[in-house]
């Protein structure tokens, strides 16, 4: 598989997590092992551009494919966090900026959600689209407003 544009090759067993072959065999810290059960989001990484939870994603079914942690994003999101003081201890924030950027491209590409009403992005729509990634602090103030931020919308 290609981590953050290297081509890694790993010899790993077929019930090793993605999330556990990126932490344990790859060193990237950066995705958390939070819940283990695909319910918080902080493991939360692009795969082929679409975010996944990797601890719910078996290594070998990436074989061939990109996956992008958070040591491999460039984003705006990044300085948007900062600036709208969208993390507190910093433990979701990964995930959170892995699953915004994600949700960013499906909202683009037209991809439905819940409380989607027209094609224009909404702090509501926002919300319920990150709904899969928690923050304990309770920074969700702070995150909805730096994506809307970065996504050209008034944040509040």
């Amino acid at each position: 598989m290609k981590v953050n544009g290297d081509v890694e090759s790993l010899d790993v067993e077929p019930w090793v997590s993605l999330l556990d072959a990126l932490r344990d065999r790859l060193d990237l810290t950066g995705p958390k092992k939070g819940c283990d059960q695909g319910a918080c989001g902080a493991c939360t990484v692009l795969a082929d551009g679409m975010r996944i939870n990797a601890c719910l994603a078996l290594a070998v079914q990436y074989d061939g494919s990109e996956i992008t942690t958070i040591e491999g994003v460039a984003h705006p999101l990044q300085e948007a966090f900062v600036r709208h003081d969208g993390f507190q201890c910093g433990y979701c924030t990964s995930g959170q900026i892995c699953s915004a950027i994600g949700m960013l491209a499906e909202h683009a590409s037209g991809m439905p959600s819940v409380v989607a009403d027209s094609s224009e992005l909404t702090e509501a729509e926002v919300r319920e689209r990150m709904s899969g990634n928690l923050c304990r602090c309770g920074a969700y103030n702070g995150i909805v407003d730096a994506i809307m931020d970065v996504a050209g919308k008034d944040a509040r």
